[in-house]
């Protein structure tokens, strides 16, 4: 049988080691493809980041595919069936480290491109490619950064497909048009150390926190949106004490974490639980943390042409969904007013001996292609 071309640039992406936040040559690799359909390739280091920003054309509308060459660690190696980075076939399978999330789609990215632009050359509008190598880490020196750069050059984007594997029990049930923001809190609630069998001596923070934490745990924070689930309050952490069973500890710090919906502004929250733990007289210091802002894409021209394509490709009607992690659309979102996700399934992601089911590849492809076809066409 033959390869496809999608799978032969798959395969080759996959045998580039490219774990965060190295690249590895995978942005050279596309490169090579790009600039012969006539793509102005601009490479952005920033720290140990590689980033690739590549455009075809000038005119608007702009539509922007958008994805990460780095890759999460493999766990023990001896614990995968196959070689992580050594592409293999097993079972109607594609192994290897990436192979959901993301390479594969950044090949049918590429691949889509090559066939568009063969049959299209003078398309109308421009055709973008963003591509990071820091997604799975900190993604400080990544997305974000491009982001900044072309908001600075006064470049305007109006379409993104972000190619994070989107799909649940097959390709195209679900793409993504937004994600919830999230915003950690690291809470110290100070009380004074002192012997268990004394306790007028002392003030059990654990106690005193108590009453606060269970009223922070019952508060109905929003009631989403068409779009989004309610917003959640989870605690992740507790720790207090000494160890030993007779002293009252002198403090006691609490990690927690909202994902939190377009229903809900971060700042709101941060005023809503400062005033509960107010109201309850504590003594604390409370350290925030913002990793993502929430973004939504509602139904509209984008969607709509990715929709189209799928049910043309696979006769799959596809439901659009806000849930899962924050992804680099957050960033994206700031500069671009349409952004979906969508990829293959993620039941692999991370996992040990992660794959994508072969008979996926070319189709992927081939609705990425069509979602060319109906916004640029």
């Amino acid at each position: 049988m033959t390869t496809s071309r999608t799978l032969a640039l798959t395969e080759k992406l996959l045998g580039r080691a490219s774990v965060t936040p190295e690249d590895k040559g995978c942005q050279d690799q596309l490169i090579s493809l790009l600039e012969p359909l006539g793509f102005q390739c601009e490479t952005i280091v920033s720290g140990d980041v590689t980033n690739l920003w590549a455009r075809r054309g000038t005119a608007s509308p702009v539509l922007v595919f958008a994805g990460h060459t780095d890759v999460v660690p493999t766990g023990p190696v001896e614990q995968w069936s196959s070689e992580p980075f050594y592409p293999t076939h097993r079972d109607g399978k594609l192994y290897g480290r990436g192979a959901a999330d993301m390479k594969t789609s950044i090949a049918a990215f590429v691949v889509a491109c090559e066939e568009f632009v063969a049959a299209h050359a003078d398309h109308k509008g421009s055709i973008a490619f963003l591509i990071t190598s820091d997604e799975e880490g900190p993604a400080t020196d990544g997305t974000v950064v491009v982001c900044n750069m072309l908001k600075a050059r006064g470049e305007t984007l109006d379409y993104c497909i972000v190619g994070e594997p989107t799909s649940d029990k097959t390709l195209g049930d679900v793409i993504k048009n937004g994600r919830r923001g999230s915003l950690s809190g690291k809470l110290t609630i100070k009380g004074v150390q002192g012997h268990i069998a004394y306790p007028q001596l002392a003030r059990n923070p654990i106690h005193q926190a108590a009453p606060a934490l269970a009223e922070l745990v019952a508060e109905v924070w929003d009631h989403g949106n068409e779009y989004y689930l309610p917003t959640s309050w989870q605690m992740s952490n507790i720790k207090g004490g000494t160890g030993a069973n007779n002293v009252i500890p002198g403090d006691v710090v609490v990690d927690f974490n909202f994902r939190f919906s377009t229903a809900s502004t971060h700042e709101g929250l941060k005023a809503r639980v400062h005033a509960i733990l107010d109201k309850h007289g504590l003594e604390y210091e409370l350290k925030w943390a913002l990793s993502g802002l929430p973004f939504l894409t509602p139904r509209g021209t984008l969607s709509d042409a990715i929709c189209k394509a799928i049910k043309a490709e696979t006769d799959v009607e596809a439901e659009l969904s806000t849930t899962g992690g924050t992804s680099d659309g957050r960033f994206i979102a700031q500069i671009c007013p349409q952004v979906i996700e969508f990829g293959p399934p993620n039941a692999s992601i991370h996992k040990i001996d992660e794959h994508i089911e072969l008979r996926f590849i070319d189709p992927l492809k081939n609705i990425y292609r069509r979602t060319l076809e109906n916004l640029l066409t």
